[in-house]
Formats: structure tokens, C-alpha cells, sequence
């Protein structure tokens, strides 16, 4: 029986496991023509309507798509900012200049991820976006999100804290990620909204 409809919280681990699977058991075809419909929906927010830096990730593997995305922003004339993994799993981040100006990275440990190959701006670039989109594997009733837990993303939202930054925070998921609830620390921040294939969902008290 799966976690995903239980009442009490599973835990990280098994609900991440869970998700994963399901998202590694996607055909392909699916997961292409999702990243198509989300880079439509993601396009027709306000928060990135509006956005002259938008820091956002290149997806890999079944995550949902966000190339499409990426580069419609781009064409928009927005700047925008990708994560470059360190050594200690914090971010920096560099401006993307188009599909050709990535580069396969592998790390020790993790899947290969696309990175930008040109000038590194350093982990606090990210606190001058308007908007950020988190990667995540789920999100639930009150915009809190599950990530893969790398941590990474955990020293970005605590960065943009420190630096009084509140950019937009988006999630792009596939609908069977939007769940009742998934598990949250105290320090963990809601998102204001997330894009799924089938619409897009905000959060009520996440504010900006």
C-alpha cells in the first residue's frame, strides 16, 4: 500500500522513495509533453510575467520539465540565473545564455546535472531574483514543499532569509505530487504557488 494516502505523515525518506518511483515509471512521451504544457502555464504567472531575474534549474531525468520554461523566459529578455552544485552542496549561479552554454557535470554521488559553463556570480546572485523556482518532488494543502534532500536548496531559502529577499517561490510538479501533506521543519518556508499539468494552485498566507 502506498504512503502517499495515508493519514499520518510518512517519512522523508519513504515518501521521496515513493515519489521517485513513480516519476522514474513515467514514459518518456509524458514527460515531454508535460514540460510543455507547464512552460505554458508557468509563463502566464504574474510573479514571472513580471521578473527581470528569475533563478531557476534545469531539469533532468523525469523531473518535470523546465527547459521550455528556461528558454521562453530567456526570449522574454529575462535574465535568467542557474545553479552550479559545490563541494559542499551550497549553490552558485551563473546567467543562462541558451541550450549551448550548458554543460554536463557529474558529481560524485549524484546524477549529472546540465550546468551553465560561463562566469560563476557567486551563491548570494540568487538574492537579487524576483522569483525563484524550486525543484521539488511534492507540495501540500499549505505550499509546503518536499525537496530531494540535498540540503542545497535548504541554504538558498535560508540565504534569501538573512538577506530580508522575498522573491516569488514556485514549484513546477506533476498533479499526483500535490498532496494533503507532506512533512515540514520548523524552518521550512511555503511556496506561493505550483504549477502543475493541470493549472496552477496558490497558497493562501505564503505571501511574497
Amino acid at each position: 500500500m502506498s504512503h502517499l494516502g495515508h493519514m499520518g505523515e510518512p517519512d522523508k525518506r519513504t515518501l521521496r522513495q515513493e515519489l521517485l518511483g513513480m516519476r522514474n515509471r513515467l514514459p518518456a512521451g509524458d514527460v515531454e509533453e508535460a514540460s510543455a504544457v507547464l512552460a505554458e502555464r508557468a509563463l502566464q504567472l504574474p510573479e514571472l510575467a513580471h521578473a527581470r531575474t528569475v533563478a531557476a534549474y534545469v531539469s533532468v531525468g523525469a523531473e518535470p520539465g523546465t527547459v521550455a520554461l528556461i528558454d521562453a523566459l530567456r526570449a522574454r529578455g529575462v535574465r535568467v540565473l542557474l545553479p552550479v552544485l559545490l563541494p559542499d552542496h551550497d549553490l552558485d549561479w551563473g546567467v543562462y545564455t541558451g541550450e549551448g552554454s550548458l554543460v554536463r557535470v557529474q558529481h560524485r554521488g549524484r546524477m549529472a546535472l546540465l550546468e551553465p559553463a560561463g562566469e560563476r556570480l557567486g551563491p548570494d546572485a540568487v538574492t537579487g531574483a524576483d522569483a525563484v523556482l524550486l525543484p521539488g518532488l511534492a507540495v501540500d494543502a499549505r505550499g509546503m514543499r518536499l525537496g530531494r534532500g540535498g540540503g542545497s536548496y535548504d541554504r538558498v531559502l535560508a540565504r534569501l532569509e538573512r538577506a530580508a529577499a522575498r522573491p516569488a517561490l514556485v514549484v513546477l510538479l506533476y498533479d499526483t505530487e500535490v498532496l494533503a501533506r507532506v512533512p515540514a521543519e520548523p524552518h521550512d518556508r511555503p511556496v506561493q504557488a505550483v504549477v502543475t499539468p493541470s493549472g496552477v494552485r496558490r497558497f493562501a498566507g505564503s505571501g511574497s
